[in-house]
């Protein structure tokens, strides 16, 4: 649930140092939801001339009561719409739109909890959380509880790498080994002409290997930072090195943010968690955040991972000893509070936590899709977007922000859903009416149902070593298609042998030689391309 706020107290105090003579305290719902500094001022100023009687000075106070009360009961009125609004990837042509609820959606993907904040205007307007602590236990989460935040701890290590850029302390185009001290990225051919930068480090375009880290049980030792850079046990994966001619191509690598937590380390002379608390939580009002490893006693205020769907992870949680890359637990607050930081920088605002110059290169297109640590998309002009994803074991969380709008969402889960995030996410942008792109809109073709026999049965993914078994099945009425997650999902007819998702988008294109039984099905999601063959 919301917390209950003082919704008048954030715009007194900008005024205190003036006036001690009106003291309004009005607690509700729906942080922020109140009116302008401008007009809140201009009451105050008004109610505190000399010479006013009490009784105008109670009517203000109604005023300003029932002003903030209105602005609540419209976020509230929002929440609502958004909770009982969220939307599937496709909208059908001549149907009406199909809408889920927040509740069964969570049931549906076997997420026990979600939390979330809203940006509109260039600052946070609301956050609520949903749901438990863990599955089958009574504890509810509320807005503070700290989640997992996965690889949006890179975004905050490269905004933690640019402030000492900005002091001069680091460079973005230098070779990286000649601020390193305590470790060097080995050298080798493919660097003698491209050294790493931190430029290339923080747009993953140089070329280390590493994508990502599993983590480590609760109770298993865990590596130093230079065991996971070398690769020696007890990390349980291969030692980061240049795998590929820095400077040519985009290859996302969480060893590559390793060498960057190395870098900031040496430099600063300080550890990791107590740097970034310094540099970045602090200034940019992340007031839960840490990157200190959760062991007795902090393990209270902390969500419980789920994977697969309501299934606690052993221990609560995995460890990720890899800070930069993972180690961040977080809420949906101060996950949209750095997003708000951001936005502040973009616009160059004084005081901001970078210089102008250093933000737009951040906002830049570096690599890729990337600029400096965040994940550039949503097109141009006002529907451009900034932010990071995350994922580790049991967690999932997504941080955007449309720069140009001043709007974007924090949203925090302990399950391991992107479709639910997918879904929220569509069902905010609806609200606040975000000027993305819409919904592809599909038709659905007169269906064979008589057809649907011939296409249902098992059919298996071969990833290099991998097998993954998924089915296809009918009520005689419908289509089904049942994944990994073992969550039946309709589909539905293009054609006679092509179906989608509406819930995800998904294509699939059922292969019937000489219009027999299906031997295999070829699957499409976005970027992706799988082949499914019938098992026997």
């Amino acid at each position: 649930m919301l917390p209950r706020v003082r919704l008048l107290i954030d715009m007194i105090s900008l005024f205190s140092q003036r006036s001690k003579c009106v003291r309004c305290r009005t607690t509700a719902s729906g942080r922020y939801a109140i009116t302008s500094p401008l007009v809140l001022s201009a009451f105050i100023l008004a109610a505190c001339q000399r010479g006013t009687r009490s009784e105008a000075k109670s009517d203000v106070v109604r005023s300003l009561a029932k002003s903030s009360t209105d602005a609540a009961l419209n976020v509230e009125e929002r929440i609502k719409r958004i909770e009982g609004g969220l939307l599937p990837a496709i909208a059908v042509r001549g149907r009406a739109d199909t809408t889920y609820a927040l509740a069964d959606r969570m049931r549906r993907y076997g997420v026990p909890a979600v939390s979330l904040a809203v940006i509109d205007s260039g600052r946070v307007v609301w956050a609520r959380a949903f749901g438990l602590v863990e599955a089958g236990r009574g504890e509810a989460v509320d807005t503070t509880t700290l989640f997992q935040a996965g690889s949006i701890s890179k975004a905050v290590t490269s905004v933690a790498a640019l402030r000492l850029v900005d002091k001069g302390e680091l460079s973005l185009d230098e070779n990286v080994n000649s601020r390193l001290v305590t470790w060097k990225v080995p050298e080798s051919a493919l660097t003698t002409e491209s050294p790493v930068t931190l430029r290339l480090l923080l747009s993953h375009g140089a070329g280390v290997g590493v994508p990502g880290f599993p983590g480590y049980k609760l109770g298993e030792p865990t590596p130093t930072l230079h065991q996971t850079l070398d690769g020696v046990p007890p990390s349980n994966t291969p030692a980061v090195r240049v795998e590929a001619k820095p400077g040519t191509a985009w290859q996302y690598s969480g060893g590559g943010t390793s060498i960057v937590q190395q870098l900031l380390v040496d430099v600063a002379g300080t550890d990791f968690p107590s740097l970034i608390q310094r540099v970045v939580m602090e200034p940019a009002g992340m007031r839960r955040s840490t990157f200190a490893l959760p062991g007795a006693p902090n393990t209270t205020g902390r969500a419980t991972g789920h994977a697969p769907a309501d299934t606690p992870v052993p221990a609560r949680w995995r460890i990720y000893p890899e800070l930069a890359a993972a180690g961040m637990w977080s809420t949906a607050t101060d996950l949209a509070q750095l997003g708000v930081a951001l936005l502040h920088a973009k616009r160059g605002a004084p005081d901001a936590i970078l210089k102008p110059g250093t933000a737009r290169d951040m906002l830049t297109r570096q690599m890729g899709s990337w600029g400096l640590g965040l994940a550039l998309g949503g097109g141009e002009g006002d529907s451009a977007t900034f932010g990071h994803e995350g994922s580790t074991a049991g967690f999932t969380s997504r941080l955007v922000v449309l720069g140009e709008t001043g709007q974007g969402v924090a949203i925090m889960t302990n399950g391991e859903s992107e479709a639910l995030i997918n879904e929220i996410t569509r069902s905010i942008a609806s609200e606040y009416r975000w000027p993305v792109r819409s919904r592809p809109v599909k038709l659905v073709a007169a269906g064979a149902p008589a057809g649907f026999a011939g296409l249902a049965g098992g059919y298996r993914i071969r990833l290099d070593e991998r097998a993954f078994d998924v089915s296809v099945t009918t009520d005689g009425e419908r289509l089904y298609f049942t994944g990994s997650s073992g969550r039946p999902a309709v589909i539905l007819p293009q054609a006679t042998l092509r179906f989608f998702s509406q819930e995800s988008g998904t294509e699939f294109t059922f292969i019937a030689p000489n219009g027999g039984a299906a031997t295999a099905i070829i699957i499409d999601q976005p970027g992706q391309r799988f082949t499914a063959e019938r098992v026997p």
